[in-house]
């Protein structure tokens, strides 16, 4: 067998199911991972590749670790991008990129996966000795697996997968979950059950840890409210009594006016990093943080207590210690809690009802977002929304009730990451309606792999906001955007009518109940006011 061959084997042995990226590598050109039952995905462009294999991973908790491949040199070069939004986002996969022949490798100015990517992923290595393949890859997937998720790379250099091997003897990694120090847990549990006015702040380590349950039983143990970051959107039903919603740029009303009267934040399964698309705590709280990774603790937000270890175990041990004081006992104050977030929530609501609900021409994107919310099946859908205003319209008021059906992000984003975050959450869940929202900027970057969509018969329903400009930069862009769509053989529909919003959307998912790929484009106006905390 030679390197390419092992390598197949290997990534079949470790479950992956898809190998996406762009030719030439071998794993593609020479047919080696098909071969081994893994479904090939060629792109338009390396880093939408990156991005699929993120959304793969989001809506599967991290237990799909798949792989991407791309061509040496300018194949790794425009994949940066995608590889360093998955570590952002804690996002796990095993990136295998070709790279140049080893006599060649360091010479100037041939670009390094080894040197470039190490600050982008939790392991970096190159395998020049062939007879190392086996253990090389074994620790990119127990790096990618393992602790706080994120990607590994390998590089191949070119002539190294022609090399020969003697056979392989293989077995898959596995994951571990650490358990938090069980001196700590009665010492929050004292903290939480003195506060007298405690919010939970959930993060996508939930997500991760499959943690929803003993979120939603320590919420109502405590009768305390939960915000989630926006990438743990979904973490907590939003139509739960106690939901404050997701904090972002744009939010609920209701988050920031409990974050500011609180008394004790609780974080579970967030990093706490300060950032425009996050909360922002107090000062004169008692922070209480709990994290799968120890380097988030007092990094920007300083805590009071701090607690390593998976969300789930961290949750059902502080359930089980409270369960235990409170003796079944009602705190009694779940229906004073509730109303209040109630009443800050409609009176929210009553005030953007008038462009939510707008006739306006061209059509209010709020208006486009509202129709989403009230037409879309929330039980089998999962919905995304990319950087800039498509994000802000969409945080606060599109409503999630099930476990990772939003697939948010934070810190840093590229403009087109929802269309390869939705064609991978469609992989992985093809029973689901997985809906993106972008503007114009977005569809500039990735709009050509709409194409992959159509041609890997990836039904994913795009929504185009084009008001003609990017975003509030008042640069103007134009396109037919739907056209686009028809031409590369998908469906695609333009609606300048705020009438015919809710009814366009409803064609576009039964499109894509028949496997089609959708492409909606929403003539929208200039819209500029956000949900902002500061101006809630």
């Amino acid at each position: 067998m030679n390197v390419t061959d092992v390598i197949a084997h290997i990534l079949a042995e470790e479950g992956v199911e898809h190998l996406i990226g762009f030719p030439s590598n071998p794993l593609f050109d020479d047919n080696a991972a098909e071969e081994a039952g893994i479904r090939p995905i060629v792109v338009r462009q390396e880093r939408v590749g990156a991005h699929m294999l993120d959304g793969i991973a989001r809506v599967t908790s991290g237990e799909q670790v798949e792989a991407f491949a791309c061509q040496h040199g300018p194949g790794t070069e425009n994949s940066i991008g995608g590889v360093a939004q998955a570590y952002a986002e804690s996002a796990p996969f095993v990136a295998l990129p070709a790279g140049y022949s080893r006599s060649k490798t360091n010479s100037d100015p041939k670009f390094s996966s080894l040197i470039n990517y190490q600050h982008v992923t939790k392991t970096t290595e190159q395998l020049t000795d062939p007879d190392a393949v086996e253990e090389t890859l074994r620790r990119a997937f127990q790096a990618a697996r393992t602790g706080r998720q994120r990607p590994s790379l390998v590089e191949i250099p070119k002539d190294v997968f022609r090399e020969e091997v003697d056979g392989v003897d293989y077995t898959p990694t596995s994951s571990t979950r650490p358990a938090p120090d069980p001196h700590t847990i009665p010492e929050i549990a004292d903290a939480l059950l003195g506060a007298e006015r405690p919010v939970i702040n959930a993060g996508q380590g939930v997500h991760y840890a499959k943690a929803w349950e003993p979120l939603r039983e320590l919420a109502e143990l405590l009768e305390a409210p939960v915000a989630t970051t926006l990438n743990g959107k979904s973490a907590f039903p939003e139509d739960h009594p106690l939901s404050l919603g997701a904090g972002s740029k744009s939010e609920p009303r209701a988050l920031n006016h409990f974050l500011e009267s609180a008394d004790v934040v609780f974080g579970i399964g967030c990093s706490f990093t300060k950032t425009a698309y996050g909360i922002t705590v107090p000062e004169d709280k008692t922070v209480i943080h709990a994290t799968l990774d120890a380097g988030d603790i007092n990094k920007d937000v300083d805590a009071d207590y701090g607690v390593v270890g998976d969300a789930k175990l961290t949750l059902e041990a502080l359930c089980d210690e409270l369960r235990d004081r409170l003796s079944g006992d009602s705190r009694g104050r779940f229906d004073e809690v509730a109303a209040e977030i109630e009443d800050v929530h409609q009176e929210w609501l009553k005030d953007w009802q008038p462009k939510l609900t707008s006739d306006e021409t061209p059509i209010n994107p709020y208006r486009v977002v509202y129709e989403l919310n009230r037409v879309l099946d929330k039980d089998s859908v999962i919905a995304t929304a990319d950087a800039g205003n498509a994000r802000d319209f969409m945080a606060p008021f599109f409503e999630v009730t099930e476990p990772l059906s939003y697939v948010g992000w934070g810190k840093t984003t590229q403009l087109g990451y929802g269309l390869g975050l939705m064609m991978g959450a469609k992989l992985a869940r093809p029973e689901k309606t997985c809906v993106h929202v972008m503007g114009d900027g977005a569809i500039g970057m990735v709009g050509m792999d709409f194409e992959t969509a159509v041609r890997e018969d990836i039904p994913v329903l795009e929504i185009v906001l084009n008001n003609f400009e990017m975003a509030s930069y008042d640069t103007p862009f134009s396109g037919h955007y739907a056209d686009h769509a028809e031409a590369l053989g998908g469906y695609g529909e333009r609606v300048s009518d705020p009438d015919n919003v809710a009814e366009a959307i409803q064609r576009g998912v039964e499109k894509n109940d028949e496997g089609t790929p959708v492409l909606l484009e929403f003539l929208t106006s200039k819209e500029t006011e956000l949900s902002r905390p500061d101006l809630a």
